[in-house]
């Protein structure tokens, strides 16, 4: 996963099919044009447990451990807060899809032991040419050898096949990281070019086949140091726009998902030197930035924003630093009370101490393989909210 390189009245709009675009008001559009489907706005993270799941906490023992022999006690007491706070669980090929069957079953064991509902955060990541402009988390799929067609039949229906089925439980998706934006940014790298056409395809697929009241919808909008920009702003809305158009009259998405595996604070403390020209120099205002331009074409301006990880003040030089981080430490811990009305809640999308490839940090193993020194950092500089919290849901 890569990186590349106003403020408006916060007015939330429910969850809806695209609108053609207009220069009068998302509001005037839709009194003018009551044939568009508006669901009732109920944030889905409200008022419940964000899943936690145990395959990524049982990884943490190992930094538990190596925290104890160290004599650093009271920063491996914190791992305990940490192996209990909810993360999303990656689906990133036909091979994972096993993953979903696991994480429902164990949703339902600890919905069933709290009594608390659970949402299940889940990430759909495995288009055809993944990760067209870096490489570190190329896809088992190929446009080339029938990759679109095996995504539809062999990933994305049996995908949909197993979250209807889960009834008694909630799912926050995230659609396919990285790709959209490489389509607003990256047309000059020939590969992106060329994969264009399926990334919308697939994209386009996966929203009409995950219309479930228990499925809510977020797709991948980069962050503030990729899109925010103001002349990537309009780019970005029209994009998620036409893929939206090309799912079909009626579909819908919730809203969408910002700064996935990267290392962006939602309210800076310290503004970088590097986002002096940008409104967006935090997520919480980049999604402030995006949403006049969502609501002019009928989008949802509705987000959800990753703190797995975030990069300490001085950190990078660059907003194109993408790639473990260092230092950086767990974000704030996942909650709904979030200073922001178009922000459904802080989660905690990627999770953290899972490498972003052999490149940032020395020792990095391979993209997705554990980096437990890099975990150790982590919960060294976590946030307070992480290890003062009970994680109950906000």
């Amino acid at each position: 996963m890569k990186l590349f390189p106003m403020l408006a009245a916060l007015t939330a709009a429910g969850t809806v099919s695209v609108a053609p675009s207009s220069s009068s008001s998302t509001k005037k559009i839709r009194q003018e044009e009551p044939a568009v489907p508006v669901a009732a706005d109920i944030n889905p993270f409200a008022g419940k447990t964000p899943f936690a799941n145990p395959a990524w906490a049982a990884k943490l023992e190992q930094t538990y451990n190596a925290l104890v022999a160290k004599n650093q006690t009271s920063v491996a007491n914190r791992v305990r807060k940490v192996q209990k706070i909810g993360t999303f669980v990656w689906v990133a090929d036909r091979a994972g899809l096993a993953n979903i069957d696991t994480a429902i079953a164990q949703a339902r064991e600890a919905q069933k032991k709290t009594g608390q509902p659970q949402i299940v955060g889940l990430v759909l990541y495995n288009l055809p040419d993944r990760d067209c402009s870096a490489g570190e988390s190329a896809g088992e799929l190929s446009s080339a050898a029938n990759g679109l067609e095996i995504y539809k039949n062999e990933f994305i229906k049996p995908y949909a096949e197993k979250v209807a089925a889960a009834t008694d439980l909630t799912f926050a998706i995230v659609l396919e990281p990285d790709s959209l934006g490489n389509l607003v940014t990256n047309m000059g790298v020939e590969f992106c070019a060329q994969a264009a056409d399926t990334y919308r395809a697939g994209i386009a697929h996966a929203i009409a086949s995950l219309q479930y009241d228990n499925v809510h919808l977020y797709i991948d909008a980069a962050h503030g140091g990729w899109l925010g920009w103001d002349g990537n702003l309009p780019k970005a809305a029209a994009e998620f726009a036409e893929v939206l158009k090309l799912a079909g009259p009626g579909k819908k998405i919730r809203g969408f998902a910002t700064n996935v595996s990267n290392y962006n604070p939602y309210a800076a403390l310290v503004r970088e030197n590097y986002t002096q020209w940008s409104h967006s120099w935090d997520e919480s205002n980049y999604a402030t930035s995006l949403t006049p331009h969502l609501e002019e074409l009928g989008l949802p301006a509705h987000f959800i924003i990753d703190q797995g990880r975030v990069h300490l003040p001085g950190a990078r030089k660059e907003w194109g630093e993408w790639c473990n981080v260092a230092p950086a430490g767990f974000g704030p811990a996942p909650t709904t009370v979030t200073n922001n009305t178009v922000v459904d809640s802080i989660v905690w999308i990627k999770p953290g101490g899972e490498s972003d490839g052999q490149c940032g940090m020395t020792g990095a193993p391979r993209a997705g393989q554990w980096f437990d020194e890099y975990a150790q950092m982590l919960v060294a500089n976590a946030d307070p909210s992480v290890y003062k919290s009970n994680c109950s849901p906000k």
